[in-house]
């Protein structure tokens, strides 16, 4: 069964980059996370717009903190370890991300599923909308607070 992990944001916080909100920027945090355990992340997001902004931010990580990405449809085959998209995924992985404002359809077909409540309340009504639908899926829910500058590895402790 699938497990959605919810990362509640508790205060407004800003992003280093201006181009990118600050749970986008913690989602890319997370998709390193796993990259370094080795398991393959679908971000899903609404738009192109989105996906680009992504790519663009993990592009940015450190050379010691490379992240290999592209975008849908770009790159090898099977894509890369972390693969982004506002399409449906071509090939199934472990860990969906969802930057979306909605529940993906496709979210019953991965083992974990990172979804976020942002601080703006229209943000959080929508997820707390994707909250009702995921567990009317049948999904196994749980929450993690984001503390101002926590990081992935402290709120991750006791993810798989």
């Amino acid at each position: 069964m699938s497990q959605v992990v919810f990362y509640v944001f508790t205060t407004e916080e800003k992003s280093s980059s201006v181009a990118i909100s600050a749970h986008f920027a913690y989602a890319c945090r997370i998709a390193a996370f796993f990259y370094a355990q080795n398991k393959k992340v679908f971000i899903y997001t609404d738009s192109k717009e989105d996906a680009f902004a992504v790519d663009e931010y993990l592009w940015q990580f450190d050379g010691d903190s490379f992240v290999p990405h592209n975008l849908l449809g770009e790159g090898p085959k099977f894509g890369t370890p972390v693969e982004i998209s506002w399409q449906v995924p071509l090939h199934p992985r472990p860990i969906l991300i969802n930057l979306s404002q909605k529940t993906p359809d496709f979210a019953i077909n991965f083992q974990k599923i990172i979804d976020f409540v942002p601080f703006p309340e229209p943000q959080k009504i929508a997820a707390r909308i994707r909250y009702s639908t995921y567990r009317k899926m049948g999904l196994t829910l749980s929450t993690q607070t984001v503390e101002s500058n926590s990081t992935v590895e402290s709120t991750n402790k006791t993810e798989d």
